[in-house]
């Protein structure tokens, strides 16, 4: 456990971290409750992009039902407030998306690392909702270590194992995932993982997508923990929007 300045820095860094960190969902004003949550995002660069995974994204919204996309944001006590967004980037393959914020002003952004130096063994935070709004919706933070840089997906021992999902997976280029002993659960998809020394981002949560392909063989999933590498936000980043 720790203790002393050690703690007292980290606290420090998860009270400038989560300020940062956003719900994603949608808004649609003739529903009970109006706004629902999907997963969770983390605000970078000039604060008006948000990054999450491609499949919290992209459950909304429903145009019929004029149900708006948009990011939730945390209050004091159990307030929150509902902010639109356009979605101008998604990356399937690595199950991320880009969100801009409309009007308003730009939100405190965290600074993207260079997932290319971590290695194995490297202390590690995560900080979300893994809870989403069911309980309010209130930051969590998970302490986490880089237990493998792994494959997302491996051959399977058997044709039976596989389905389209993970055939599709294979025929593309393979890239590797982080691979976490700390706790996230599927709220937390989309939520940031960073140094907690100074919450530099090296990675997103991903809970649905890669258990899909990682662990579709095993018959009883384990409670390993995933992340996209950052890299691949960069390259997101860079993209022209459509």
């Amino acid at each position: 456990m720790l203790c002393g300045p050690a703690a007292a820095d980290f606290s420090a860094v998860i009270a400038a971290v989560k300020p940062s960190v956003v719900g994603v969902g949608s808004y649609q004003r003739l529903r009970s409750p109006a706004i629902t949550f999907n997963g969770t995002g983390v605000v970078v660069g000039d604060g008006l992009s948000v990054i999450t995974n491609a499949h919290v994204a992209l459950e909304f919204p429903n145009t019929e039902l004029k149900e708006e996309l948009g990011v939730v944001i945390a209050g004091e006590g159990t307030a929150f407030s509902f902010r639109p967004a356009t979605l101008v980037g998604i990356d399937k393959e690595h199950d991320l998306a880009h969100l801009r914020l409309g009007a308003g002003p730009p939100l405190p952004a965290l600074k993207l690392g260079d997932s290319a130096t971590l290695r194995e063994g490297r202390d590690l935070a995560i900080t979300g909702f893994p809870l989403g709004m069911v309980l309010g919706l209130h930051h969590v933070t998970h302490r986490a270590m880089l237990s493998a840089i792994t494959p997302v997906i491996i051959p399977s021992a058997s044709s039976r194992q596989l389905d389209a999902r993970a055939v599709a997976a294979l025929q593309r280029a393979p890239f590797n995932i982080f691979q976490l002993d700390g706790t996230a659960y599927p709220g937390n998809s989309g939520s940031p993982v960073y140094d907690p020394a100074d919450g530099t981002v090296y990675g997103i949560i991903n809970m649905v997508f890669v258990k899909g392909l990682k662990e579709s063989a095993i018959s009883s999933p384990s409670g390993i923990s995933y992340a996209i590498p950052a890299r691949y936000v960069h390259e997101l980043l860079q993209r022209k929007a459509p």
